[in-house]
């Protein structure tokens, strides 16, 4: 039962070290007109975390006791979006500022929420006060509210705390949180990741029991996921999360069996998430395509094998063969969109054709729109020893040869617009 009459521990910003200068000017002149308006409103949940660490925020929410429609008749920018709980998005150019009406407990017999028989929250435009919102939060780090008007921080359930000692703790009992919502698991795992913060044995326990559940969540949703497990910027630590808390198996459970008796490929996946993690940190591009040809190299590799003993067909065509099958098998784990399966399957093959070492191979294969993605994931392979060094070496010597060529292309046409 939540506590109505649950007071704030409310405590002055500056005494904080909290970065206001981090702080969207955006989120505040929404903050400002709701407040203007007569609505409570809160920066709230991670950004104030991430403030208190002295990390930039990604994003900014914001809790209010204003209603949907009401957000949307103050703001021009504004649109409503969400089934299982409507939210307002206001858009300023490129930025987005996620609005939140405050949460009441979704009671199952509530017309307005619905659960599935596993207690999953499937429905929740329950709105309530401030008090109640607090308990609809899944950790304590996450759950505390910045008023900017006031320029404090209301803190109602020892979130500060969690976030000095560096831990992890769901608010209230743990099994019903995850049985709400079982992605708070994978939640776990990513910010244990990010912020190395501390998890303790009870809740790792709880987390590693309950880890089938997320079985019962769309398959879209777990994609949605997996760009935030693995496209942050911390994906390496994140993969050892995983493995910690016994997540991983429930999203790759092919890849999982193998990696426990293959060593070599383990250490495949390790260089390439912290490879992927560099290029995060140095703004460079990233895609979930080659990733998850990363992760589902090694079920896919051993499939075509398999392939190729049975039918004597090449090995291109077998891994072909392997990554429609295992790419398929893997959709009511994780929804792969069609844009990133067809050229994950196009870089895997690529991989049997590097071993065909011509000149005339070397100029088919860099006419491909994706040799470069396919070279790196050769490079990737080759340092964990699944490559042979001439092959390697040749391609690395075509590659080098290729940049050379588009390089003096690129100053060409430079010098010849400058000239006109």
């Amino acid at each position: 039962m939540v506590k109505q009459s649950l007071q704030p521990n409310k405590v002055k910003a500056v005494s904080l070290d909290l970065n206001k200068e981090l702080i969207s000017n955006n989120a505040l002149k929404v903050l400002h007109r709701l407040n203007k308006s007569g609505f409570q409103a809160f920066l709230v949940g991670g950004c104030i975390r991430d403030l208190l660490l002295g990390i930039r925020p990604k994003d900014f929410d914001i809790a209010t006791n204003a209603e949907p429609e009401e957000i949307k008749h103050l703001f021009r920018n504004c649109r409503l979006i969400g089934r299982r709980f409507r939210l307002a998005h206001i858009r300023f150019g490129r930025e987005l500022i996620e609005v939140a009406t405050y949460r009441s407990s979704a009671e199952p017999d509530n017309e307005k929420s619905k659960r599935d028989n596993k207690g999953r929250i499937l429905r929740d435009n329950v709105y309530g006060k401030i008090e109640e919102d607090v308990y609809r939060r899944d950790f304590k780090c996450n759950a505390l509210y910045y008023d900017s008007a006031k320029d404090c921080v209301w803190d109602f359930v020892e979130g500060l705390n969690d976030i000095k000692k560096c831990q992890l703790h769901f608010i209230g009992d743990a099994n019903k949180r995850i049985q709400e919502d079982p992605v708070r698991m994978l939640r776990a795992a990513r910010f244990s990741a990010k912020l190395g913060f501390k998890v303790d044995s009870k809740l790792t326990g709880q987390i590693r029991r309950n880890a089938g559940l997320l079985n019962n969540i769309p398959s879209a949703r777990i994609f949605d996921e997996f760009m935030k497990l693995f496209q942050s910027g911390y994906a390496e630590k994140t993969f050892q999360s995983l493995l910690s808390f016994d997540l991983f198996k429930e999203l790759f459970p092919e890849t999982d069996a193998q990696i426990k008796n293959e060593s070599n490929l383990k250490y495949f996946i390790e260089i390439a998430l912290k490879n992927t993690d560099l290029r995060v940190q140095k703004s460079q591009s990233t895609t979930p395509m080659f990733l998850l040809g990363v992760l589902l190299w090694g079920p896919i590799s051993n499939k075509a094998h398999q392939i190729k003993l049975k039918s004597h067909c090449s090995k291109a065509q077998s891994l072909l063969m392997a990554s429609y099958d295992v790419i398929g098998g893997h959709q009511d784990k994780i929804a792969i969109p069609k844009r990133f399966s067809g050229i994950m399957r196009e870089m895997l093959v690529m991989q049997a054709k590097f071993e065909i070492t011509t000149d005339k191979q070397a100029k088919k294969m860099t006419n491909s729109r994706i040799f470069r993605a396919a070279y790196d994931f050769l490079l990737l392979r080759s340092m964990a020893g699944d490559c042979p060094k001439e092959v390697i070496d040749f391609w690395t010597n075509v590659e080098q040869q290729t940049n050379h060529k588009v390089n003096t292309k690129y100053k060409n046409n430079k010098i010849s617009r400058h000239k006109r």
